[in-house]
């Protein structure tokens, strides 16, 4: 994949949705596409370009000059909060009053007189940020789509206006969330065989006919026919039936991933590969005390950056690694339970003190790739699961909402990685699911399926003649340096 070597450098502006798990792949596409000669701007909020700042030190951010960080507004309350802004409130937020915002800053940079950059000649936007379609429309300049869920959880929200049409949704009364309604295999659905209706991202199953984030979904999945392309964070090998249907419904969709292993592969300048993402500080004694613990012997548990549990739920969690008598790692976001800070037991601490480390954030890539590392209890989110293959490490699901639920059934039906714990968890269910990821047959199974996942995205996927590999040329060529642009 050659790059570009024209006197003026196409310019591609970056605007990833701002929560954790999706500014982290846009980054990361970010160096990609710097590394391949593109000019980069990359747009934050202004709430997560302040959180960035403290998180990863006041230098972090200041750019170089061919790779500059801008912030907006997000239109929310002023807020220093060192946590996830509340998801509905932020995605009807960002729709109605970021637009204006974000023309203006287009408007600057295209004034090449004050800015000193190159003309935007292309936009890469998340794909519920889409109210930049109209700024790119507006200024003539061609969009790309970046989902960052799975190709499968994608499919799933694409669905949502059928499962309407069809009255599967809204339910009728709360009863239907548990007396097996929910189970109903939805055999329509090309590319998903044997879905159930419980297994669809989860802003379905709502009672309300007029619910946010369900009008939300069908609105960004609508808009997705007019951007120039849509492009996913996985790859062919993993998703191919869903990859299938997806392309018959729009035209031009690309899987580009796994994105980690392309950056590690791919980007060289040392300065673009310190540029962070995470919205918290990373404790990296987490890497010296897993070096002295043995190959395949730690459980490594973490639940995201959104996923928020009950004190119960917390301490069934601590009370189940305790039994198992499993080594662990166990990153406790300090907003992890709801109201009130995360606290587990004393008597937890006392049992595990050999045995168990707690930390409030860690760099989770090198942490499922340390040899230490035999298994993960994680919540399903697209990040977390395609690192997971990539380090080869098979998992205990503990879905939280959106997307994650379709993850976790992938994991378990489709891709024999991943094993589903109740929501409503208990100790003696997490002592037993630890005990046979780490030890028993089914455990041992999953090991080697996600050895051969993770062969398969290194060999078929992002080698050089690899199926992500190819694709990413092909949005280079064909769409950013299209005549367009």
């Amino acid at each position: 994949m050659g790059s570009i070597s024209e006197v003026v450098k196409p310019h591609v502006v970056l605007v990833p949705y701002p929560a954790q798990g999706h500014v982290k792949p846009m980054l990361k596409l970010a160096k990609i596409l710097h590394q391949k000669g593109f000019h980069i701007t990359f747009v934050n909020t202004e709430f997560n370009h302040r959180r960035l700042l403290r998180s990863t030190g006041h230098d972090s951010l200041r750019g170089l000059p061919s790779f500059r960080f801008e912030a907006i507004p997000d239109g929310l309350p002023l807020s220093d909060t060192d946590a996830t802004q509340d998801i509905p409130a932020l995605c009807e937020s960002t729709t109605t009053t970021c637009l204006g915002p974000f023309k203006d800053l287009l408007s600057k940079l295209n004034n090449t007189a004050v800015s000193n950059v190159p003309p935007v000649s292309c936009i890469v936007s998340d794909g519920v940020m889409s109210f930049t379609l109209a700024a790119a429309e507006e200024f003539g300049i061609p969009e790309i789509l970046f989902w960052t869920t799975s190709a499968c959880g994608f499919l799933g929200y694409m669905h949502y206006s059928q499962l309407i049409h069809k009255g599967y949704s809204p339910l009728k009364d709360a009863s239907y969330l548990t007396n097996g309604y929910l189970e109903t295999v939805l055999d329509w659905i090309k590319g998903m065989p044997g879905i159930r209706l419980r297994d669809l991202p989860t802003f379905i199953n709502t009672t309300n006919t007029d619910d946010y984030m369900v009008k939300f979904v069908i609105q960004e999945t609508e808009r997705a026919n007019k951007a120039s392309a849509v492009i996913l964070n996985t790859f062919d090998a993993l998703e191919h039936q869903v990859l299938g249907a997806l392309q018959s419904t729009l035209p031009s969709v690309y899987a580009i991933g796994p994105l980690q292993l392309l950056e590690e592969q791919l980007v060289q300048d040392d300065d673009v590969k310190a540029f962070r993402s995470n919205l918290w500080k990373e404790d990296q004694t987490c890497l010296d005390w897993l070096n002295t613990k043995d190959p395949n012997s730690v459980v490594y548990v973490n639940f995201g950056s959104i996923t928020v549990m009950t004190p119960d739920q917390l301490v069934e969690f601590a009370w189940g690694l305790a039994n198992s008598k499993k080594t662990f790692l166990w990153i406790i976001r300090p907003d992890a339970v709801s109201g009130e800070e995360a606290v587990v037991p004393p008597e937890f601490l006392e049992e595990t003190k050999e045995r168990g480390m707690l930390a409030s954030w860690c760099p989770q890539e090198k942490v499922l790739g340390h040899p230490a590392v035999g298994g993960f209890l994680t919540h399903s989110g697209w990040n977390s699961t395609l690192e997971s293959i990539c380090a080869g490490v098979p998992m205990i699901c503990w879905p939280f909402f959106a997307e994650q639920q379709t993850n976790c059934w992938y994991c378990g039906t489709h891709w024999g990685i991943g094993m589903e714990i109740d929501n409503n968890v208990k100790r003696d269910e997490v002592e037993s699911l630890v005990r046979e990821l780490m030890d028993g047959e089914k455990g041992k199974e999953m090991k080697r399926k996600a050895m051969e996942w993770k062969k398969l995205a290194q060999d078929s996927a992002t080698a050089p003649s690899g199926s992500s590999y190819v694709n990413l040329e092909q949005i280079i060529n064909k769409l950013l340096l299209s005549s367009k642009c």
